[in-house]
């Protein structure tokens, strides 16, 4: 019965893996434009919180209700952005963390004219980074994946030896990481240094997949093609599963505590979301066509 139903979907895949390549090329090209529109309208692809733009990161020990704070510093600091955080396991409020593009000087005078009392090292901390310092930080990011990339594709090549199939794998891992940004963008979360290392990160989880799946089709001749596809997708999707709950996980553990692990396991969970329709729909296509005219 098993073998039966699967060879009905290869029959089914057979006549429609062409019409399948569509949805995650529709959802490519939208990506595509909407951040191009977005790059016309913010003049860079991504929101940048204070960590690649400068500015004040400030930390007040205590419970603080922050919607009266938020309201209270609303037009007085530039681009406040405000956050708790708990206990781990009390889930009881420890800190609020204020960050704002404003001087570290000006936000503290503000927050003690809200709070009604000085702060100082027992009760507070106050981090300012220069915007220089950050910018040539977000550059140095950007080449290192740049970098990365470059590396990923000269090694692809020299695996695979063939155009196309080479070309693939750097399609899968380019749409991932395109389809990632864009969603990033929709849900409005301020990337982080740690969010653009994340997506170094996403290149390294992309491409494994990618690489058993044309390895299993190209270099391996057991069975007919779609049971060597077969084969790649059990494996594959026990490995892209695996790190995806453990990473969702782990985001559900640190989300109240660690805004950067939690921004890095958010992107993550998303890149590797697509991956699965990369790799089994947009690769899995290409490759089955190419061995087929081949």
């Amino acid at each position: 019965m098993q073998e039966e139903t699967k060879n009905k979907f290869a029959d089914w895949h057979d006549k429609n893996y062409k019409l399948l390549f569509l949805i995650p090329l529709t959802l490519l090209l939208f990506s595509l434009v909407y951040l191009g529109i977005f790059y016309y309208k913010n003049n860079d692809f991504i929101y940048k919180d204070i960590s690649l733009t400068g500015g004040t990161s400030a930390t007040i020990s205590g419970e603080i209700d922050i919607n009266n704070l938020e309201q209270f510093l609303s037009g007085k600091l530039e681009d406040v952005n405000t956050r708790k955080i708990y206990d781990i396991l009390t889930r009881e409020q420890k800190a609020v963390i204020i960050e704002t593009k404003s001087s570290a000087e000006e936000t503290k005078q503000i927050l003690e004219d809200y709070l009604g009392y000085e702060l100082n090292s027992e009760n507070s901390s106050f981090e300012f980074t220069g915007s220089a310092l950050s910018e040539s930080f977000y550059k140095q990011l950007l080449i290192a994946i740049l970098f990365a990339f470059i590396f990923m594709a000269i090694v692809v090549f020299i695996i695979f030896r063939t155009f196309i199939p080479s070309l693939a794998v750097i399609m899968s891992v380019v749409a991932d990481i395109i389809m990632t940004l864009a969603l990033v963008n929709l849900l409005g979360i301020k990337m982080s240094s740690a969010g653009i290392i994340a997506f170094l990160m996403l290149i390294g989880y992309s491409v494994d997949t990618d690489i058993l799946l044309t390895t299993r089709i190209l270099k391996r001749q057991e069975g007919s093609l779609n049971e060597r596809i077969f084969k790649a997708f059990q494996t594959g999707m026990t490995m892209t599963l695996t790190s995806l709950l453990a990473i969702v996980f782990a985001f559900i553990v640190v989300k109240s505590f660690s805004v950067v692990l939690s921004q890095i396991f958010l992107i993550l969970s998303i890149g590797l979301c697509f991956d699965i329709i990369n790799t089994w729909v947009t690769n899995v296509s290409i490759l089955k066509w190419y061995v087929k005219e081949k």
